[in-house]
């Protein structure tokens, strides 16, 4: 398949009721409103595709650039590629579900979600946090460095109710994965969970939200999901 036979098949399977969904989280024009799910089937069709990823992922069409996220081919992926990427990413569904899921899978995942996290800037931030969760929730343990993982976690603790909005909620997502998904960490993340304690974020237009990781936590555990790893990054 080719880019305009892609982009055909994405608008057809746009649906308003969805657009105004994504519109309300942050997305803009131009965009279809696609389901994540209808997007497999293509995605079956199509499989790795880098070429084609690029060019969907530089229309700045939401739903292109999302599916572009699926199809990509992380591995093939150079620093000055997720750059480029998470530039072009307006909003946390871009940032923290496209870009970050994309990077997850990549050799190069923790140094450039490294540098993000240092960035100081919102979505950047977000992304780098956002990816240190996927790969957490994916990879195994053996795979990480505990003394790091241990500053982060200190990092959060410190900096998470003065960080931008974005940045919290995935800071907060980065305490509840190494609690649940990094067992070495395990106890050191529920007490890092108890000091911050309610965390509040801001969200445009809407509610703010309140951010309890304990309490997601505990949840997790409940259920016997302690050392929960998922089988697969991407869809």
């Amino acid at each position: 398949m080719d880019f305009d036979i892609v982009m055909k098949e994405l608008e057809s399977l746009g649906k308003e009721r969805i657009k105004k969904t994504y519109i309300s989280n942050g997305a803009h024009e131009p965009l279809f409103g696609v389901a994540t799910g209808a997007m497999k089937p293509l995605s079956k069709i199509i499989k790795k595709n880098q070429p084609l990823a690029e060019q969907l992922y530089a229309t700045g069409n939401y739903d292109a650039m999302y599916f572009a996220g699926i199809i990509a081919d992380p591995k093939a992926m150079t620093e000055a590629d997720f750059d480029r990427w998470i530039e072009a990413a307006y909003f946390y569904m871009l940032s923290d579900y496209v870009v970050a899921v994309t990077l997850a899978e990549a050799d190069i995942a923790q140094k450039v979600a490294d540098k993000w996290i240092a960035s100081g800037e919102e979505l950047r931030m977000s992304a780098g946090w956002s990816c240190y969760c996927w790969l957490l929730g994916n990879r195994k343990d053996s795979e990480f460095n505990a003394d790091k993982l241990a500053s982060m976690l200190d990092q959060v603790k410190i900096t998470i109710k003065d960080a931008p909005e974005r940045t919290k909620s995935a800071m907060n997502n980065f305490i509840y994965t190494v609690a649940i998904s990094y067992v070495p960490l395990h106890e050191k993340a529920v007490e890092t969970a108890k000091a911050v304690g309610p965390v509040e974020m801001m969200r445009d237009k809407k509610k703010s939200s309140i951010l309890h990781a304990s309490e997601n936590i505990q949840k997790e555990l409940d259920r016997g999901r302690l050392g929960f790893k998922r089988k697969y990054v991407r869809c």
